[in-house]
């Protein structure tokens, strides 16, 4: 069977070489005399990739040869001690991202800020994870999923549907899908424990502003007044249109459409990750108060430092800016 070569990805992500490429690097280098430009051609990579690969890994066991295997178990080893190494190297930077991973900060945003604030030794965030998960594992706490081992991720299936009655997601102008306007929003509700009552989240698409309201139940005209209520506090031109789930909360949007003089858009049905900047902010709203949480025991105060903490959180999406920066260089500070 002929070789058919892997899809092209250089200059879009970086990978590291598998075991597979490093076989086929030594089937085709020693036994059919291929090129080295052939070799990285065949496997899609940089042909400086396979010079490198080639060079640093050649041993002298019968002869000098490339061998793959051996090749392979000193690029794990290197990848599995790389983070310590780094770490221990600058007490000031690892004290640093222990201080700030303990803030809620993911890894991510850690690597990111020290990039953009440069006091420090950069590291990047993969390094920090591969320090937590093979050096500090009492720091899986502060991470935000706090897996004991690491998982891969996998997209949602898709199960495409009609919407009636409500004007669907699909319907969106480019403007909103690419945030390149502001003034759109993402609602949605989280629920307390045996249901008895709720949080309404607002999200605004382009700064991640977010507001988190109490519910005394998820009613719709609870809701609808919990809506309007915080974007009032907005200039009307700042509150352009709503994006919500199907959820029977959101019955009343018509009403909510009607007083703040804005758009509403809806998820088709169960596909509320096409709000998803609004279901990230929950996920991170959840370390605050997990699943099992009592809401009616959670106090407006209480609410009110979440709120405050997620929006001067910086996001990688932001280009680690907080969202109160992104609010306040487009609009100015917002009223108190």
């Amino acid at each position: 069977m002929a070789y058919m070569p892997r899809r092209c990805t250089m200059g879009k992500i970086y990978s590291h070489l598998s075991l597979f490429e490093r076989q086929r690097i030594f089937d085709w280098f020693h036994y059919q005399k291929k090129s080295i430009r052939e070799i990285a051609r065949r496997l899609s990579r940089s042909h400086s990739t396979i010079s490198r690969e080639i060079k640093r890994h050649t041993y002298f066991y019968y002869v000098d040869c490339y061998y793959p295997h051996p090749a392979h178990q000193t690029y794990k080893s290197m990848l599995k001690n790389r983070a310590k190494k780094i770490l221990t190297k600058c007490d000031k930077t690892q004290n640093y991202v222990v201080e700030k991973l303990k803030l809620g900060w993911s890894p991510e945003i850690i690597s990111g800020r020290l990039k953009r604030e440069n006091e420090l030794r950069y590291i990047c965030h993969e390094s920090i994870y591969q320090f937590i998960y093979k050096e500090a594992p009492e720091l899986r706490a502060f991470l935000p999923r706090k897996h004991k081992r690491r998982r891969k991720k996998y997209p949602y299936r898709k199960h495409p549907t009609k919407i009636s009655l409500k004007t669907s997601i699909l319907e969106r102008s480019p403007s909103i899908n690419n945030r390149s306007e502001f003034g759109h929003w993402e609602s949605d509700s989280i629920e307390s424990k045996n249901r008895k009552c709720a949080i309404n989240v607002l999200l605004e698409r382009v700064s991640r502003l977010t507001h988190i309201t109490k519910l005394t139940s998820k009613k719709a005209f609870v809701t609808k007044n919990a809506i309007v209520k915080r974007l009032s506090e907005h200039p009307g031109h700042l509150v352009k249109s709503i994006t919500y789930d199907n959820g029977v909360e959101n019955a009343e949007h018509l009403e909510v459409n009607r007083r703040l003089n804005c758009d509403s858009y809806f998820c088709q049905p169960y596909h509320s990750w096409e709000k998803g900047a609004v279901e990230q902010i929950n996920s991170l709203i959840r370390r605050f108060l997990p699943k099992g949480t009592d809401f009616t025991e959670v106090t407006d105060t209480a609410l009110r430092k979440i709120e405050y903490q997620l929006n001067s959180r910086p996001r990688k999406c932001l280009d680690y800016r907080t969202p109160n920066e992104v609010y306040n260089e487009i609009n100015g500070a917002l009223s108190t």
